[in-house]
């Protein structure tokens, strides 16, 4: 099961099949392409969808515990889009979400076009328990208008969230509710998707056009040399 499955299986309601297609993700000019289509599509599955898109993972590939993590992305608009760059806990098969822990960099959606959020989801603090902070653009601009770097720098025992190198989030175990456990002690995988639908953007209407295209143009991450111990 790929990642973003635990999301839809945990009741997220997205209208989208992901597809291994490059109709849906490719690479042109040197940017990675992630295209969400309106078709009539039907799975090797047999899932039957009206969309389809792309969810790209470095599961299995590649995972780090701290450093930090950025990507530079263009994001789509329209009601009902739904781009996100994210970590999952590489434990999951082991761990059930949200055991394993999330670290959402950046999420947008349509109806927000001038707004992301970033949030952490672990055991006991996830959908609307989680940790939550939204950024807004300010003068009216939105996030679809051109890229953005969106950002964590993650320690043990603090994870801070940054756009455009601004830190509007700085998330710790003290925060957490009573008798909760920080999970972000080791090492998430990367995934890069464009969602249609679901309960939080809702669905597309007759404003929203097609093909919608999450754009990125480098994903980096690094990792300190020594490491720190933050205060709890």
């Amino acid at each position: 099961m790929e990642a973003a499955s635990w999301r839809q299986r945990l009741g997220n309601h997205e209208l989208e099949y992901y597809t291994d297609r490059t109709e849906n993700s490719r690479v042109d000019q040197g940017k990675l392409i992630i295209e969400a289509r309106r078709e009539d599509y039907t799975g090797k599955d047999g899932v039957a969808r009206q969309y389809t898109s792309a969810r790209l993972t470095t599961r299995g590939a590649f995972a780090q515990a701290y450093g930090r993590f950025t990507a530079r992305i263009k994001v789509p608009r329209g009601q009902g889009v739904w781009p996100a760059f994210w970590l999952l806990g590489d434990d999951i098969e082991k761990v059930p979400w949200p055991g394993c822990g999330e670290i959402d960099i950046m999420e947008n959606i349509g109806k927000e076009p001038a707004s992301v959020h970033g949030s952490m989801h672990g055991p006991g603090y996830s959908g609307e328990l989680c940790f939550t902070s939204a950024y807004k653009l300010p003068g009216g601009p939105k996030f679809s208008d051109d890229f953005h770097v969106f950002t964590i720098e993650w320690d043990p025992n603090v994870i801070r969230f940054y756009t455009d190198e601004y830190l509007y989030a700085t998330f710790v175990p003290a925060q957490l509710p009573a008798g909760k456990k920080w999970v972000f002690d080791h090492p998430f995988f990367i995934i890069l998707n464009l969602a249609i639908g679901g309960d939080w953007p809702g669905a597309p209407d007759s404003t929203t056009e097609f093909p919608q295209q999450m754009l990125v143009d480098y994903v980096r991450v690094y990792k300190e040399t020594v490491q720190t111990e933050q205060p709890r």
